[in-house]
Parts: C-alpha cells; structure tokens; sequence
C-alpha cells in the first residue's frame, strides 16, 4: 500500500471537469444534500450523464480534502472494503471569496443484503489486518508503528499523528493530551489532577496491539453506507495505524452495532483479553474532541470516564 497515491488537484471546478468529463462538460443539475456539519455536499448531475458527489469548504479549508483523499486512498489501497473513488481536490476562486471542493464518486444507497454485518465485519477485520507498515513512513527500515504519514482532521479538528513506537504512547501524546490540553478551561483543579494521573498511569490501562492497524478513526454509524449492491461502504474517515479496538470501541459511542457484527468482527480479528475495560478510554478521546467541538455538554461523560480509571 503506498502513501503517496496522486490525487489531481486542480486550480477550478471547471478545469476539474473538463479534464475528468471531456471539453463539452457542463453542469446539469445541482443538488444541495444534508447531513455533515463542517462542508457543503452536492449531488452535481452533468450533462454527459455522469453524476458525481462534491463537497465544498471555504479555500482555506482545503487541507480538510487533502487529508479525507488520502485517508480514502488509504482504505482504497487495502483491497478490503469499498470507499467512494476519488476523482480530485481543487479550489476555485469563484463565490467572491473562492472555495476548495473535494469530487469523489457518487454512491448510490441501496438495501443492506442479507449479510451485510457479518460481511461488513469481516471485511473490517480484513482491512485492519492489511500491512500497514508504510502508512507511516516509505522509510521501511523505521522502527515507528503508530501514527499516519500526515496529520488529518476528526471533524472540524486537527489530528495529530506523529508516529511512535509505542501505541500507549502514541495514544497519550497524539490523542489524549492535545485534547485535554484544547478543553483544559473547563476543568477544575480536582479534575486536572485526575486527568494527570490518567495520564501518568496509562500503561496500566492500555495494551500493545498484536500487531499494528491501519484504522478508519471516525468510525460510527454515520460514516458507513450501504452500497447499491447491499454491501457496507466507508466515508468521512480519520485514518491512521494503531490497535484495532479504537475502531470497534468507536462504532459503539452512538448507539452502536448488531451484535452480530461484533460476533462475526471477533471470529475473522479476536480482540485481545480486557477488551471491554478499555473501551471507555478508547471513546475518551473522542467525547473530548466533542467537548471541544460542541461544549459542556460533553463534560460530565468526559469527568466520568476519567474518575472510572483513577478513583
């Protein structure tokens, strides 16, 4: 799998299209989509028949499609699991004070089939299970595991991803702690003493992986599809290498899967002995990159997990 897969970029949306779909190109029909909070989706129809998935930030947001299109070309890479193809990034000078976009295919939804959590699960499990040994560095003879070649973006917020040899480490340096440091002005004295001692006795809490995964970052239930032909489909993701469990303890934070999903995830990739005490430390972070994002209503199930590993 390599890093460094050439995604075009290109200086308009029109010179995008023009390229991609041939000089007589033109858009037919726009549709604005919902769902996301941080970009504008659009269905964009063209005239050639083509329909085509656009997302769209203001130009200075352009790493936001810089580093979704590498993650995409990430999972891609791992022959595991279908994500949407990507066809560019770009920025464009047009709406007085320009925009970035990212075009990527679009997916048509269909009905899930009959399999289609034990399949997901499984080709899950596949993907974690990819050789992920170059997603850090081309260097091969680097002793780091952990981490991605480039920082990315959980939602509207910077990802660190600096690579360690350590997954402990790695989750302390590059997760824990920049997000506690974000939201330290809603804690109090009590709470950043928990929080240091948290941190100092990580260790105790956490194990190193078998074997190092490449991960989605991002993954609960908005960020998967299901494709027209009834199979799952990844979006939106967060990617780096680390242990599998951040990925399943996350599809657990909102609601959660099947529990015939986890049934079928354990038989293709077994989760290591205490797995189930360390999945709130998992979710940690990302109810902290919520608390920064969205505010105090996030405070308590943060305090709380906090006090359930040091009191």
């Amino acid at each position: 799998m390599s890093i460094k897969e050439t995604v075009p970029n290109f200086t308009s949306l029109a010179s995008a299209l023009v390229t991609l779909f041939g000089n007589s190109v033109a858009i037919a029909h726009t549709d604005r989509l919902s769902g996301g909070d941080i970009n504008k989706a659009y269905a964009l129809t063209l005239n050639t028949g083509d329909k085509i998935f656009m997302k769209a930030n203001s130009k200075n947001n352009a790493p936001f499609f810089t580093a979704e299109a590498a993650g995409l070309s990430a999972i891609a890479g791992t022959r595991a699991i279908a994500t949407p193809k990507i066809l560019c990034t770009g920025t464009d000078d047009g709406e007085d004070v320009g925009y970035s976009f990212l075009l990527l295919e679009f997916i048509k939804t269909g009905d899930k089939n009959r399999n289609y959590w034990e399949s997901f699960a499984h080709d899950l499990a596949q993907m974690h299970k990819s050789d992920c040994s170059n997603l850090i560095s081309e260097n091969k003879t680097s002793a780091d595991s952990f981490g991605f070649f480039m920082d990315n973006f959980i939602g509207a917020r910077k990802q660190i991803n600096t690579p360690s040899t350590s997954w402990c480490d790695f989750f302390r340096d590059s997760r824990l702690l920049p997000q506690f440091h974000d939201a330290d002005s809603y804690f109090t004295a009590e709470d950043r003493a928990k929080i240091t001692k948290l941190l100092d006795n990580l260790e105790k809490f956490l194990v190193e992986p078998e074997a190092p995964s490449f991960l989605h970052g991002d993954l609960w239930s908005g960020n998967v599809m299901c494709g027209s032909d009834g199979k799952a489909v990844l979006i939106d993701p967060a990617c780096y290498v680390g242990h599998h469990e951040a990925d399943l303890a996350m599809t657990r934070l909102f609601g959660g899967f099947p529990q015939v999903f986890y049934d079928a995830y354990n038989e293709s990739y077994p989760l290591q002995p205490g797995y189930e005490e360390r999945l709130d430390l998992y979710n940690l972070y990302q109810l902290l990159n919520h608390l920064n994002l969205f505010g105090p209503a996030y405070l308590e199930p943060v305090l709380g997990i906090v006090g359930e590993y040091v009191d």
